[in-house]
C-alpha cells in the first residue's frame, strides 16, 4: 500500500511539474525578441543517400538503435549490427551476407576517390568491436578481431582469421584458411579445425545474443512496465507469499484459476449460476 501511494504521489507531482514547465516555456517564448526554434534530430539508424536507402532483410536478427546504416547497404538474414557501429555506403555498395555480425563501434566503409572499391562481407563473418573494414572483401567464415583494420582493395579468404589490432595493408590478399597478425599483418599459421569451429561458434553466439537484444528493443512502454512490476514482485515479496503459476491451469471445477479470487464465484456470481444449471 505504501509503495502504491508513493507511486501515485510521484506521478502526480511529476505531472504538475511538467505542466508548470510547459507554461513557463510558453511564457518565455512569448517574451523572446529573436525567436528560437527547437529542431528534432532525426534518427540516423537508416539513412538514404542520393535516393538509395539501405535494404535490410526481414529476417535480420538485430540492428542496434545507436548503429548507423547509411546509403547502398544490403544486410542479409540473421545478421546483426551492434551498438555504435557505422556501415556507410555513400558512393559505393556495402553487402553483408547472412549470419554475420558487425561489432560495437566497428566501421564499414567504401572507397570512391582513391580507387573504386565496394565492400563485401560474406556469410558467418564476425567483425570485432572497433574494427574497420574499408573498401575490402571478407569471404565466408571469417573472423576479424577487435580494433583490426582491413584496408582498401584487400581480400580475406574463407575460413581465415585476422588477429585483434592487426592492419591488413591495401591490396593484400589473405588466402583461404590462414591466420594473419601484426602491423602490417603477415601470416602466422594455417588455421586449425579448432579455429574454424571457433569462427562458426562466434557467429552463432552473436546470433543468439542478437535475438535477445532484438526482443528487448521491440518491447513497448506497457511491456517494459509489466516486466518491471514482475521483477519488483519477485524481488520484494516473501517466499511464503503466493506466487502466480507460470503454467496456465485455466478453470478448475468452475472456480476460476487457482489462487485468483478475482476470477471465481465470489467476484463473478454468474459463474455460480452456470454451475447450478
Amino acid at each position: 500500500m505504501a509503495l502504491g501511494l508513493a507511486r501515485k504521489v510521484v506521478t502526480g507531482v511529476s505531472s504538475a511539474t511538467r505542466s508548470l514547465g510547459q507554461a513557463l516555456d510558453k511564457m518565455g517564448a512569448s517574451m523572446e525578441v529573436c525567436k528560437y526554434t527547437e529542431r528534432l534530430v532525426p534518427s540516423t539508424r537508416f539513412v538514404a543517400v542520393d535516393g538509395v536507402a539501405p535494404v535490410v532483410s526481414e529476417s535480420a536478427a538485430f540492428v542496434a538503435p545507436s548503429a548507423n546504416v547509411i546509403g547502398d547497404v544490403t544486410l542479409g538474414e540473421r545478421s546483426s549490427i551492434w551498438y555504435g557501429a557505422t556501415v556507410r555506403a555513400d558512393g559505393n555498395k556495402v553487402t553483408i551476407g547472412s549470419n554475420s555480425n558487425i561489432g560495437d563501434r566497428a566501421v564499414i566503409h567504401i572507397a570512391q576517390i582513391q580507387g573504386d572499391h565496394s565492400t563485401s562481407i560474406g556469410n558467418n563473418v564476425t567483425v570485432g568491436s572497433g574494427a574497420m573494414i574499408h573498401a575490402a572483401t571478407l569471404k565466408d567464415n571469417v573472423m576479424v578481431g577487435a580494433m583490426a583494420q582491413v584496408l582498401d582493395g584487400a581480400t580475406v579468404g574463407s575460413n581465415s582469421i585476422v588477429s585483434p589490432g592487426s592492419i591488413v595493408s591495401p591490396g593484400t590478399t589473405i588466402p583461404d584458411g590462414e591466420m594473419w597478425s601484426g602491423s602490417p599483418a603477415k601470416k602466422v599459421k594455417d588455421v586449425s579445425e579448432e579455429d574454424v569451429t571457433a569462427i562458426t561458434t562466434s557467429a552463432d553466439d552473436a546470433l543468439e545474443l542478437a535475438i535477445l537484444h532484438a526482443e528487448e528493443q521491440a518491447k513497448d512502454y506497457e511491456q517494459l512496465q509489466k516486466d518491471e512490476e514482475a521483477w519488483e514482485d519477485k524481488e520484494y515479496r516473501s517466499d511464503d507469499y503466493f506466487q502466480p503459476m507460470e503454467e496456465d491451469l485455466g478453470d478448475v471445477l468452475g472456480q476460476g484459476k487457482p489462487g485468483r479470487i478475482f476470477d471465481n464465484t465470489l467476484s463473478h456470481p454468474e459463474e455460480g449460476l452456470k454451475m447450478k444449471k
